[in-house]
């Protein structure tokens, strides 16, 4: 028998929330973001699901672009991050890939490459992130060099946002304001329409002015909000990832007894504990607190003391008939991964975004 922790992935929860995703802007095509590794859930199965229902995947770069080719996906593919040296272009180009173009370094890199056909850009502007993209003051003159080279096919204007989970937030106007500032010149003397796009998940869900030509959903594919209370439309998500493990073995701890390392959690009466095999190792996070909830046959119950790298604690003495072999679930439909996230001093993308090989993975519709 093998070691009982494990992951399910719902490839039928990831369509039902890209449709989902759809339905908000119903006149929008979607790039459905899949990059690390489709936030933990496996980028070449999501994919594959995904693949009959959105007009284009996006990753980080290029290495995960190739997985993609390696396993037949033919949809094209953008770069989120663009080519990280000139080497890699054309490499891109042969591999029907899109690129962001975010520098000008990036920009000199292009116009200097001879390519066999032109190639689709995608033309990042920083509005307000300050990670990546050309000022608006740039955006003008980026936009025609691109707009003259011959390696060029077509551009495509974007941002991102650095706060749409705050539904009501300044930062997002301001930065949806300086976006259409920048871009208004650009689209009045185009001779063709310019293709836009600005949303992330919680832009999607929470701001419409932001749903142009192109979204880019992800973490909502994969059922988890990008909110931290609670919004409407976010509810319908269904998670797609469930983590689970089974208890391995339980015991009785006195009154003033501790349980794990450091002695970090104390019985304040004769209680049941039971033990779990799962830890850090597998993904769970170590910075867990005492309290976190588990569901153990779909009863909660809160961790008790440190995780280790194999195994937590949980105190089980309120709980009916939990036996060895009992399933548990660590985070998934009936829990969110961003609740436990919050007991873990971080956020539910990390957690489903981390998890190592050594949880086995199970794919179901």
């Amino acid at each position: 028998m093998s070691r009982p922790s494990k992951i399910i992935i719902d490839l039928a929860a990831i369509q039902a929330n890209c449709r989902l995703a759809q339905s908000i802007a119903p006149r929008s095509k979607t790039v459905a973001v899949i990059k690390a590794d489709a936030y933990g859930h496996g980028a070449v199965e999501v994919a594959k699901s995904l693949e009959p229902q959105v007009e284009m995947f996006t990753v980080s770069c290029l290495e995960e672009a190739l997985v993609l080719r390696e396993n037949g996906l033919s949809k094209p593919i953008l770069l989120l991050e663009g080519c990280f040296d000139i080497s890699e272009l054309k490499i891109a180009a042969d591999n029907q890939c899109e690129l962001v173009v975010h520098s000008r370094l990036q920009l000199e890199q292009l116009l200097d490459t001879t390519f066999v056909t032109a190639i689709n850009i995608w033309l990042k502007i920083d509005t307000g992130m300050h990670r990546l993209g050309i000022s608006p003051q740039e955006v003008g003159s980026v936009y025609a060099k691109l707009a003259a080279s011959k390696n060029v096919k077509n551009i495509v204007l974007m941002t991102h946002f650095a706060h749409a989970d705050h539904v009501h937030g300044e930062h997002t106007a301001m930065q949806i304001s300086r976006f259409e500032e920048c871009i208004q010149p650009i689209i009045d003397n185009a001779n063709q329409k310019v293709e836009l796009s600005m949303a992330n998940s919680a832009a999607l869900l929470a701001w419409h002015q932001t749903r142009m030509d192109w979204n880019r959903p992800g973490i909502m594919l994969y059922g988890l909000s990008p909110f931290a209370g609670p919004i409407e439309v976010a509810s319908k998500l269904i998670p797609a990832m469930n983590f689970e493990s089974q208890v391995i073995a339980l015991r009785e701890v006195s009154t003033g007894e501790s349980v794990g390392y450091g002695c970090t959690w104390e019985a304040k009466r004769p209680s049941v504990i039971a033990t779990i095999a799962v830890g850090y190792g597998d993904g769970y996070p170590r910075t867990a607190k005492s309290g976190t909830p588990v569901l153990i046959n779909k009863q909660r119950a809160p961790l008790a003391g440190r995780v280790s790298m194999d195994l937590i604690t949980v105190d089980v003495t309120d709980l009916a008939n939990v036996q060895i072999g009992d399933n548990v679930l660590l985070w998934g439909k009936e829990l969110s991964a961003n609740e436990v996230a919050s007991w873990a001093g971080t956020i539910g993308y990390e957690l489903v975004t981390r998890m190592p090989r050594r949880v086995t993975r199970h794919f179901v519709s």
